[in-house]
This record gives C-alpha cells, structure tokens and sequence, in this order.
C-alpha cells in the first residue's frame, strides 16, 4: 500500500499549446508500466477548455464539481454537471471544458500506449465552443 498525502503532489497550469483560459492539472495516479493507467485532477475557470484531442486507448471523465461542455467530432455541444460520467472511445476526437459561465472540475482517466496517453491537435474556436 501506498498513502500519497494530500498536497504533497504540486497542481500546475496547464500547458496553453493543449487548453484555452485557465486550467490548472493535479496529478492522482501515473502508474510505472506494466501498469498504464493515468487520472488527473482538472480544474477549468468559466469558458476555459481542452483543444481538440483523441486518446489511444479511450478517456473516461467523471465531473467531480461544476458545469461544463463536451463535444465528439461532428456532434453537438453538450452540457455535463456534477456527477456526470463521460466515456470516449479510443481514437474519439472530442475536447471538454468549463461552461461560459461556470467553473468545472473532472477526474481524466486514460490508459497510456507506448507511454502516450493523448494525441492534441487544433484549438477549440470560439464558434465550436458556443455550439
């Protein structure tokens, strides 16, 4: 067994090249291989958001605090809440994020491949993020 004490891992902005607005990132689990699962604690100020990503081996959220968005490729916008979970299939590209108005916090969880754990690609616009 092994007690990770609280604040004994740092939280961190998240890099701007992969989020718009202010994100902050605190990691929860970054297990040694064989082991390849990874959680990160999200938290997103109103109207901040990931780019546009997919995720080798899939994603699975779950909204801890707050509202949000989330959208698939070719989809809608969609409004997630407080105890919503959220599942992505491998290679689903997708972005998620607080609402204009409302903060957001979500546990990411994903698995990594050869060490990878997300693919980034174009930031979110303005445009895709209202719906």
């Amino acid at each position: 067994m092994k007690i990770i004490p609280c604040g004994s891992v740092a939280t961190k902005p998240a890099p701007e090249a992969y989020f718009t607005g202010r994100v902050l990132q605190t990691p929860i689990v970054e297990k040694e291989e064989p082991a390849r699962l990874r959680a990160l604690l999200v938290q997103f100020e109103p109207g901040a958001r990931t780019a546009w990503h997919t995720h080798p081996l899939g994603q699975t959220l779950l909204i801890v605090s707050g509202a949000g968005r989330v959208q698939s490729w070719g989809e809608p916008v969609q409004e997630v809440r407080t105890g919503d979970v959220i599942s992505f299939a491998p290679g689903e590209k997708h972005w998620h994020g607080a609402g204009p108005r409302t903060a957001m916090s979500h546990i990411a969880m994903q698995e990594a491949l050869d060490g990878v754990t997300a693919d980034w690609l174009e930031k979110v616009s303005e445009e895709q993020y209202s719906g």
